[in-house]
Order: structure tokens, then sequence, then C-alpha cells
């Protein structure tokens, strides 16, 4: 019969802790997920924004003889502009090119309509996404315009600030999910180790009574939940990279991972999982050593 009772414990124990390590990794990879999403939405936005080009025309007045010395000094304006601060890649943009886009758009092969050196040439400049700013994009204007060579900048000024405001918009409100995220992660993995310790309460009292000190009785389930918080942050981690990898790898994206966020993620789950999992133990089973016994049947 005792042997019975035991091997009951031990499944009971060892299905408390699968619960408690399943919920833990859930909550977890769902947690990393949003962390996920606000990092390469974040990026998503700056690549967005720097598809947002700004147009710098040379001058139009253009003569054949002269054409070496002004591709030269077009040249050495393109270097200027691209060492500019605000810069963050710029196009150089000859006659020959810009007469075969304006063909492009018009639907004409031949070259029979206008000839070739009637476009001017110009530099096509994506700005950093920090200066596609209502704020900054004024003056990253100017330094352009204020290039020698350059005489005249355009750019569709509303449709920047209407991109900034509405990537603005929605990272705001990935980032207030990533919090709610982060209040339900604690409040569901909390309930899970609070669970755990509510089926040991009689142990613990039972501790205490024969005169168990408080640090000795606490530290064998913080170890316990150290331990399960690592195991859960192990399983959730791993799915969480196994599904983002079969995600890239068929869909794909536009800029490449930066490695030293994921580690920063990694580290920040981990940490998660284990202060989550330590602190509600300290709670949960302090509540009990401060209980008396009469408590623990009606806990």
């Amino acid at each position: 019969m005792a042997k019975t009772v035991e091997d009951f414990n031990k499944r009971r124990l060892r299905s408390s802790n699968i619960t408690v390590v399943v919920s833990i990794a859930l909550v977890l990879f769902l947690l990393g997920l949003m962390g996920l999403i606000l990092i390469n939405a974040q990026k998503y936005s700056d690549y967005i924004k720097e598809q947002l080009v700004v147009n710098a025309y040379f001058d139009e007045n253009f003569d054949a003889k002269d054409s070496a010395k002004t591709v030269k000094r077009e040249q050495e304006t393109f270097k200027k502009i691209q060492a500019l601060g605000p810069v963050k890649r710029a196009t150089y943009i000859t006659r020959e090119m810009a007469a075969q886009e304006a063909k492009k758009s018009m639907g004409i092969e031949s070259s029979a309509l206008f000839e070739e050196n009637i476009f001017p040439s110009s530099v096509e400049v994506a700005l950093k996404p920090e200066y596609v700013d209502p704020a900054k994009i004024d003056e990253a204007i100017k330094q352009i315009k204020a290039t020698p060579g350059i005489v005249d900048v355009k750019n569709n000024s509303t449709l920047m600030v209407e991109v900034y405001n509405n990537l603005n918009n929605i990272l705001k409100w990935i980032l207030g999910f990533s919090i709610l995220f982060l209040i339900l992660a604690v409040v569901l993995i909390n309930n899970s180790i609070r669970l755990k310790i509510f089926s040991k309460r009689f142990i613990i009292k039972t501790m205490q009574l024969v005169g168990a000190k408080r640090r000795f009785i606490l530290k064998p389930f913080i170890l316990e939940a150290v331990i399960l918080g690592v195991i859960g942050a192990v399983l959730g981690l791993v799915v969480l990279f196994g599904a983002w990898y079969y995600f890239i790898t068929q869909i794909g994206t536009p800029f490449a991972q930066d490695n030293n966020q994921l580690v920063i993620l990694v580290a920040g789950i981990f940490l998660l999982g284990v202060l989550i999992t330590g602190l509600s133990t300290i709670f949960a089973t302090w509540r009990f050593l401060r209980s008396n016994v009469d408590d623990l049947y009606y806990s």
C-alpha cells in the first residue's frame, strides 16, 4: 500500500512538473514571438522609410561638347551628396538612364520622338530612417540642395509624413501588445507556480513545525523552480526559432537579421523565465510559511 501511495505521489509530482514546464514554454514562446515581431517591425519600418527617395537634379543646360567635363563635375557632386550625414544611399542617374526611364514610363520603344539629352541627370537619394521625420526632413533637403552643382530638389514630403505617422502608429500598437503579453506571461507563470506550491503546502508547514528554518525550506523549492524555468525557456526558444527559421526560409525578408538583437532576446527570455518562476516560488512559499495550520485547509 505504501508503495502504491508513493508511486501515486511520484506520478502526481511528475505530472505537475510537466504541466508547469509546458505552461512556461508556451507563455515564453508567445512572449518571444512578440519580441521577434517587435524587432522586425522596427526593421520593416526603417526599410520602408529608406524606399522613400528624394531626387536632386543637376543643371538642365547641357552641351554635348563639354559632356566629359559635365559628367566629371556631376560625379564630384554625387560623391559630396553621398558623404552627407542624412544620406543612407545615393544613386547617380545619367541623362541616358533618365531617357530610358522616360521611355519605359510612357511606353515608347523608339528614340525618334525625343533626344536622350533632354532629360537632366540627377541623384536619387534615400535618407536614413531617422531623417524621414517631419522635424528633420526639411533640414536634410536643405543640405542636399546646398551641395554645389544641385539646382533643384524634389520630394513628396506629404507622402513621407503620412508614411512616418502610419508606421509610428503601427509600432506603438505592437509595443502595446508586447507589454500586454509580458503582463500575461507574469500572471500565467505565477499561477502555474502557485498551484504547484499549493499542492505542497502541508509539506512546507510540516518542515516548519519540526524546526526547519525558512531559508532551508525555500532553497529546494527555488532551485526546482529555476530548473523548471530554464527547461521551459529552452523548449519555448527551440519551438520559437524553429518556427521563425521556417518562416524566414519560406517567405524571406528584405534585410539581414541582427544577431546581437537575437542574442539579447534569447538572454531576456531565459532571464525572464528564471526570474518569474523564482520570485513566484518565493512569494507562494512564503505565504504558507506565514500561515497557520488551520489556514492550510482554506487556502
